[in-house]
């Protein structure tokens, strides 16, 4: 995929800002979710503070070439709960979230320093494009239940009464009411600023001139938020809730000094008074909380894997070679570590940030420097986050759809390059796709193994099955290829024809300027007749080739 601003690439500084802006409306709600689903008085403002400083640890250990956000990482829910199980004390529950971070921690640590040693070979021979293309595919598509659900509700949340339940109190059972909590706004009026959000991002992206095309999510989002906020206003109409999308009761605690600073993770851990409840004692409670943290991390090891070979395919450029895996584990990991001291939500790379670089071709790593600072800061500025954490399920819900999307579709590209008329990758791709689009989850005692990494698992295992006696034993597949390549059939040509014609474009656009900016202009005015003269002659000196039957 061309970037129009390329990672080394430094954009102006307004432009710098909304594109940093930009990518973090894109992190922001899965990143403050973790916390809010966690409880346990952890703060939103403390994990967006964290996953700024662990996206700055990264990017420092993969020396500025990666451009990808770090957020909370859902992955780790089960073992947060259990922190906070083993633990009788607040500060315990803490400090058993920030030990369980150094355990995950170090399994990277250890793996980057195997990798570093090793190489990264043995990683393309068990995890070729068959099984990662998919595999990426799996996590946009994973996505798609979240981005839905949140499409059709709003933000603003009342308790009504359903039905009856019963409850032992003082010993004795009673029947007493079933309190759920629903959203106020119909699903309607909720999917119609939902695809409001939607319309005018793809809008601006498709149709978009120079500045609105590379900011496509922040003119989205503020439309949808407008518009379900006019909903909002209309609401307090006597018999008009359902118009209720956003919920502006956060707002009332802009009055309150804890709303203008994040409770950090690190200061409850350390205030002392640690009770380690059934379990007796602090030993045992750490080793519960090692059995919980520890196998998690080889599953997120995985992820690591499929979102660094898809920013790679996206910026075309292998960041598995270079700054390497093992830089890119190791500031995951440290990263991980640094954001769980602030937050206490371990960091993992976030594919709705490779989705932000994808959709607006803005590969650049100072963007995500700036973004990481604007989480800091905006930790501490209440109205800033508070607006943040009020922008409602919908609009964020058609955001996500082109978000996850993109991911999706970015795995898909890499399946192209596949041959699957040869059974042995067709399986592969077949095997990849049902486990995970199906959500195959295995959990083993607190650890759960979710459908990318169970997908990603059996990828594996098959492709090592379909090619042990090696890629060159005699089957359909390669039936089918040698015929393709005897008789010179139409789809033998074809690909050395669209080859010769991108390499003819390549020739013939202008040189990439050193000023981003006049790249892109110079794009838009790219001439069309030299390619399609090369491809003429691409296709003459290709026709010699098929003198078998035409296809």
């Amino acid at each position: 995929m061309q970037m129009i601003y390329g990672v080394k690439d430094r954009p102006k500084v307004p432009r710098l800002l909304l594109f940093s802006l930009q990518q973090l409306l894109a992190i922001l709600a899965a990143t403050i979710a973790v916390p809010m689903i966690v409880g346990n008085g952890m703060q939103p403002s403390a994990a967006l503070f964290g996953a700024g400083v662990g996206t700055i640890v990264y990017l420092l250990f993969t020396r500025f070439k990666s451009p990808v956000f770090l957020g909370s990482s859902f992955a780790f829910l089960g073992s947060m709960g259990a922190a906070f199980a083993g633990g009788v004390s607040m500060s315990l529950g803490y400090l058993g979230l920030l030990i369980g971070a150094v355990f995950a921690g170090l399994v990277y640590v250890i793996i980057a320093i195997i990798v570093k040693f090793a190489g990264t070979k043995w990683i393309d021979k068990i995890m070729p494009a068959v099984v990662i293309g998919p595999t990426v595919a799996i996590i946009g598509l994973s996505l798609a239940g979240n981005a839905i659900g949140d499409l059709m509700s709003g933000s603003a949340m009342h308790n009504i009464i359903s039905g009856t339940t019963i409850e032992v109190v003082n010993g004795v059972e009673q029947i007493v009411p079933k309190i759920i909590s629903v959203a106020y706004a119909n699903q309607f009026i909720a999917l119609l600023c939902g695809l409001v959000t939607l319309g005018v991002t793809i809008a601006c992206s498709v149709y978009g001139k120079r500045m609105v095309k590379m900011i496509p999510f922040v003119i989205g989002i503020l439309s949808g938020y407008a518009l379900a906020a006019i909903f909002t206003g209309f609401s307090y109409l006597d018999g008009a809730e359902f118009l209720r999308v956003i919920d502006f009761t956060p707002f009332e605690t802009l009055g309150s000094a804890s709303a203008w600073y994040p409770d950090f993770a690190f200061v409850t851990a350390f205030k002392g008074g640690y009770n380690a409840g059934e379990l007796g004692n602090v030993g045992a409670y750490i080793g519960t909380i090692a059995v919980a943290y520890i196998p998690v991390a080889f599953v997120v090891f995985a992820e690591h894997l499929a979102d660094h070979k898809n920013i790679s395919s996206i910026i075309e450029h292998d960041l598995i070679k270079d700054p390497g895996l093992h830089r890119t584990l190791l500031g995951d990991g440290v990263g991980s570590v640094a954001g769980a001291f602030f937050g206490g939500c371990p960091n993992t790379t976030y594919g709705e940030s490779v989705g932000c670089v994808a959709i607006s071709r803005n590969a650049s790593v100072i963007t995500i420097l700036v973004t990481a600072c604007m989480a800091i800061l905006s930790a501490f500025l209440a109205p800033f986050t508070l607006f943040l954490a009020s922008i409602p399920k919908c609009v964020m819900g058609g955001v996500c759809i082109a978000l996850y999307g993109f991911i999706a579709v970015s795995g898909l590209k890499m399946v192209q390059k596949v041959d699957l008329n040869d059974n042995r990758n067709l399986f592969v791709v077949s095997v990849i796709l049902i486990a995970g689009v199906g959500g195959m989850v295995v959990n083993i005692g607190k650890v759960t193994i979710t459908e990318v990494a169970c997908a990603l698992i059996l990828g594996i295992l098959v492709n090592l099955l379909v090619n042990i006696r090696g890629k060159k034993a005699e089957g359909d597949g390669g039936a089918v290829e040698t015929a393709e390549a005897e008789n010179g059939l139409a789809s033998g040509v074809e690909p050395i024809a669209q080859e010769g014609v991108i390499e003819a474009a390549q020739a013939d656009a202008p040189a990439q300027s050193d000023n981003a900016d006049d790249a892109q202009n110079a794009e838009a005015d790219a001439p069309v007749q030299p390619q399609a003269t090369a491809q003429a002659e691409v296709q003459n000196t290709a026709k010699p080739k098929n003198k078998g039957k035409a296809k």
